[in-house]
């Protein structure tokens, strides 16, 4: 692949230190720092019952103008399905479905809140398919049918394919197929679209051309909207135990992290995708990583080696 490569939106959340153990400066650092990096759009933040885990209105104080933000409620969904196994927009439980629904309308509210308070615009919104082990198709299908009524402020709505639950191994997430959701999507009347993450789908399938392949057939759909780019390990290693979503770099960012994600499959990835609308970056900061210059620093490394990859301004 040559030419530009798609706007990126760098998972924050992911990389900064601050959301662990609150620290407002480096977070005031980083937030801007991050934005200003060659062909970032803006950044990935998560919704875990707030738009903040710690300070909403110091967010919308000091998110970027101008930044477009991707707001994932992934963090907040895994916490509920901790306590509820019937929790998720995918669920046959029609109490854990309609738990799940509502937390989404608040999701909704803040989108507008984020809009309305400060200079950032959301304008993507990612789904998951939970609960664990126990997802179906039908359900989620009802739930969309609902979301797609609501007032997103202009936001894409994204189902976002996380590791299904699948014969032969552990899962992570364990939530529906891809082949599930593309069906759930196709069949609502409304615009939803596809979101891939690389490193969930070789959790998912054990298998690096695999994901190609699943990329590939997300894009056939006409319905792939971005592709986040997050590796991960067949070892245990310094970012965590193997097949676990740590987040990995790159492999040419951190050598000795055991990531399985190199030069050669980033290409084969943004081939299988075609012109997606959007790329993500989703990497955890270097273990020694402290400091705001230190996590932009590898979170550039990671920007240069998918840029490498891709042949784009070489």
């Amino acid at each position: 692949m040559t030419g530009p490569l798609a706007p990126v939106l760098v998972s924050s959340y992911a990389a900064s230190p601050a959301h662990q153990t609150w620290d407002p400066g480096l977070e005031g650092e980083l937030l801007p720092a991050l934005c200003a990096l060659p062909g970032v759009a803006g950044l990935e933040v998560p919704w875990i019952g707030g738009i903040h885990p710690h300070d909403p209105d110091w967010f919308l104080r000091h998110v970027p103008a101008g930044a477009e933000l991707a707001v994932t409620p992934l963090p907040w969904v895994m916490k509920r399905c901790a306590a509820d196994t019937r929790y998720g927009i995918a669920s046959p439980d029609d109490d854990g479905r309609r738990a799940a629904v509502a937390d989404l309308r608040a999701v909704a509210d803040d989108v507008r809140r984020i809009g309305a308070a400060s200079g950032a615009a959301v304008t993507v919104v990612a789904l998951h398919t939970a609960p664990q082990g126990k997802a179906a198709p039908a359900p989620l299908a009802d739930s969309l049918a609902e979301i797609s009524q609501w007032d997103w402020s202009g936001a894409r709505l994204v189902v976002e394919h996380c590791d299904a639950a699948v014969p032969g191994h552990p899962w992570e997430k364990g939530f529906l197929s891809l082949e599930e959701e593309i069906d759930a999507i196709l069949s609502a009347d409304a615009a939803f679209a596809l979101w891939l993450n690389w490193g969930r789908s070789a959790i998912e399938t054990r298998d690096a051309d695999a994901v190609t392949e699943q990329i590939a057939l997300a894009a056939a759909t006409g319905r792939l909207a971005g592709l986040t780019f997050s590796g991960s390990a067949a070892i245990d290693g310094p970012y965590g135990a193997a097949w676990t979503d740590g987040h990995l770099p790159l492999a040419a960012a951190d050598p000795g992290s055991g990531s399985l994600l190199d030069g050669t499959l980033v290409a084969a990835a943004l081939a299988a995708a075609g012109g997606v609308e959007r790329l993500g970056l989703k990497v955890s900061r270097r273990p020694g990583d402290a400091t705001a210059d230190a996590v932009v620093r590898t979170v550039a490394d990671n920007l240069e080696a998918v840029r490498a990859a891709s042949g784009a301004g070489h």
